[in-house]
C-alpha cells in the first residue's frame, strides 16, 4: 500500500464521492478512474499525513458527510447569486476591480480607434479648392455671351470648375417659396414653371435663369460668398453680367 499526502479540498471532495459506508478512499479513486475494485492488504504504515475513512468512527464519519455537504451547498448557492445577482461597489472583489480596470482600457482604446478613424475621414476627405477668383473673369469670352443669361451661365460653369465639390454650397441659395438651384431640372420646374432651368455647364446642377439682370447679379453675388469670395470682390464680380 502506498501513501501520498493531498490537500484539504481534495480530500474533501474524494470524501463527498462515497457511495456506501466503509469504502475507503482507493476504492473511491478506482470507481471514479474507472478502474477494476480489488481488495488490497491494509498494511498500516509509521505515518500516515492523513486518516483514511475507515479509520474514522460513523458519528465522525458522518459528520464529515455533513460538512462537505455544506460546503458544496454554500459553493453552489454562492456561484448562482454571482448570475443572478448585480454586484455593487462593496462587492467588488481585487480580481474584479482588475477585469473592470482592463475592460475600461478595452472601452477607451477603442474609443481612441474610432476617433482616429474619424479623423482620418476628415483628413482623406477632399480639401476646399482655393479658387482665384479674379481667373473666372475672361473680357473676350464673356464679350461673346449672348446677353446677361449667357454671361451669368459663363460665370457660373468657370465657379463650378474651379470650385470642384464645394460647388454644393449653391444649394443653400433660394428665395421665398422658390428655388435657384438644384440637382435636377424637374426640382426647379416643380418650384416654379416659369423658372427657365437651365445646366450649369456639365455639371450636375441647375439653374434658374427667369429673373431679371439685377436679380441675377444678386443671385451670383450670394454663389460667390458661398464659395469663400469675400464681400467686397464678389459685388465686383457679379458687375460683370
Amino acid at each position: 500500500m502506498k501513501y501520498i499526502e493531498i490537500d484539504e479540498e481534495l480530500y474533501r471532495h474524494i470524501a463527498s464521492k462515497t457511495e456506501r459506508i466503509g469504502e475507503s478512499a482507493s476504492e473511491i479513486l478506482r470507481r471514479l478512474l474507472d478502474l477494476p475494485v480489488e481488495p488490497v492488504v491494509d498494511v498500516q504504515p509509521e505515518s500516515v499525513s492523513q486518516p483514511s475513512l475507515d479509520a474514522l468512527d460513523s458519528n465522525a464519519r458522518d459528520a464529515l458527510f455533513d460538512k462537505a455537504k455544506t460546503i458544496v451547498e454554500q459553493l453552489v448557492n454562492h456561484r448562482a447569486q454571482i448570475h443572478t445577482e448585480p454586484t455593487t461597489i462593496a462587492d467588488v472583489t481585487p480580481s474584479q476591480v482588475s477585469s473592470t480596470n482592463t475592460v475600461t482600457e478595452i472601452v477607451e482604446q477603442t474609443t481612441d480607434i474610432e476617433l482616429d478613424k474619424k479623423h482620418q475621414n476628415v483628413d482623406t476627405a477632399e480639401p476646399n479648392v482655393e479658387i482665384d477668383f479674379d481667373s473666372i473673369v475672361n473680357e473676350h469670352l464673356l464679350e461673346q455671351q449672348k446677353g446677361a443669361v449667357g454671361r451669368f451661365m459663363f460665370l457660373l460653369n468657370a465657379l463650378a470648375i474651379r470650385s470642384n465639390s464645394q460647388f454644393e454650397n449653391v444649394l443653400n441659395i433660394q428665395g421665398k417659396g422658390r428655388l435657384y438651384f438644384a440637382r435636377s431640372k424637374q426640382a426647379l420646374l416643380d418650384s416654379s414653371q416659369s423658372s427657365n432651368p437651365k445646366q450649369i455647364g456639365d455639371s450636375n446642377y441647375w439653374v434658374s435663369t427667369n429673373n431679371n439682370t439685377a436679380k441675377k447679379r444678386t443671385i451670383l453675388k450670394e454663389v460667390l460668398l458661398q464659395l469663400g469670395c469675400e464681400e467686397c470682390k464678389a459685388l465686383t464680380l457679379s458687375e460683370h453680367i
